[in-house]
């Protein structure tokens, strides 16, 4: 089952994953809300549509932006709704 792992924690963990672009977005329900605050990024890419980020924060540790998700995704990015991916120091291991 695939997991997202940072600073050794399971951050994310389902079995219903979609991959798009290489990455692989989790249900938004399988992302620990005890390790995440709202950030005021954003960035748009010109099929999914707007992205929204979350920062990683535990321990003192800081992953700044390493959750993103498209709040409304375009008509094209249907199967992204409702689901998170991860960056930089987040890794997707099944």
């Amino acid at each position: 089952m695939p997991k997202a792992v940072w600073n050794d924690l399971v951050v994310a963990e389902s079995d219903d994953t979609v991959v798009v672009e290489g990455n692989h977005y989790f249900p938004r329900a399988a992302l620990r809300d005890d390790l995440i605050r709202e950030s005021d990024t954003h960035t748009v890419c010109p099929w999914k549509g707007t992205a929204s980020y979350y920062t990683l924060e535990h321990g003192g540790a800081t992953s700044p932006d390493a959750v993103w998700y498209y709040p409304d995704p375009k008509p094209d990015a249907e199967m992204v709704r409702d689901r998170v991916a991860f960056w930089k120091d987040v890794q997707v291991v099944d």
